[in-house]
């Protein structure tokens, strides 16, 4: 009888040291930080600030960044979802006008290259998604329905919510215009997002200085230091006048997006 449970035990301790080297041969393949992200640990470190995104990898030449969508701040586009409870204000400000839009999370793949270089032909924007915020909600160009230029006060601009963002008839959450949310909690100067062409978004604000877009080119950025990239680096800013993120196309080579 023992000899027949002595290869029982022997297999069984096969098997558990095979599961523990596959074990570490994932550890060696991502790091799951404290946000719950799973990240590549060939991604360079500035596109590990994307907190907001499910997973973060190098494919190719491109970064890969996977999010839901939903942000992490409340809003009163949370009505009537499965995270009212705990997403969900009633936003009292004068002027603002909800849409009849809700909010839905969706599977976003966004594809960033990974060393964005100046385009020889700078391309228009493309329709709605230009890039990605830092807490993995998209970023659309500076129009509204039927291609017009958002107007303050006017519009789909009284939609958007206390943190800059509204749904559209798609349950697709979005910024238009500067993440309030993100340039309160992270500093009006810090990178809050990357556009499809790699290069990074940063708020309005440069060495103590509020910029608007006449500081900026007709792409909406400039090539200087910043924080994550002190060797410089083409960026875009924020600012409270329009284009808002964006001007006339993609600085670089966009990627793609997808949902």
């Amino acid at each position: 009888m023992t000899l027949r449970k002595t290869p029982r035990l022997f297999y069984a301790l096969v098997l558990a040291i095979g599961f523990a080297f596959s074990a570490c041969d994932k550890d060696d393949d991502t790091t799951t930080p404290d946000t719950g992200t799973s990240v590549g640990t060939d991604v360079p470190d500035v596109y590990k600030k994307i907190y907001g995104a499910s997973q973060i990898y190098v494919e190719g030449n491109y970064i890969v960044v996977k999010s839901t969508g939903l942000p992490d701040h409340k809003t009163p586009y949370y009505k009537g979802t499965q995270w009212e409870s705990a997403l969900y204000v009633n936003d009292t400000r004068s002027g603002f006008k909800m849409n009849s839009n809700t909010i839905l999370s969706f599977s976003y793949v966004f594809k960033l290259p990974k060393n964005p270089t100046v385009a020889s032909t700078h391309k228009a924007l493309g329709a709605a998604t230009i890039g990605v915020a830092i807490n993995g909600v998209p970023l659309f160009n500076q129009y509204q329905m039927e291609n017009q230029l958002l107007t303050p006060g006017a519009g789909e601009y009284v939609s958007f919510d206390l943190y800059g963002g509204h749904p559209t008839p798609f349950s697709e959450y979005h910024y238009h215009i500067e993440p309030s949310y993100l340039t309160a909690s992270k500093g009006s100067s810090s990178l809050i997002g990357f556009l499809l062409d790699g290069f990074p978004l940063y708020g309005p604000v440069e060495n103590g200085k509020t910029l608007t877009s006449s500081d900026l080119d007709a792409y909406h950025g400039h090539t200087s230091a910043t924080a994550d990239y002190p060797n410089g680096i083409y960026h875009y800013h924020t600012t409270a006048d329009a284009p808002y993120i964006n001007g006339n196309g993609y600085y670089g080579t966009a990627g793609t997006w997808s949902k």
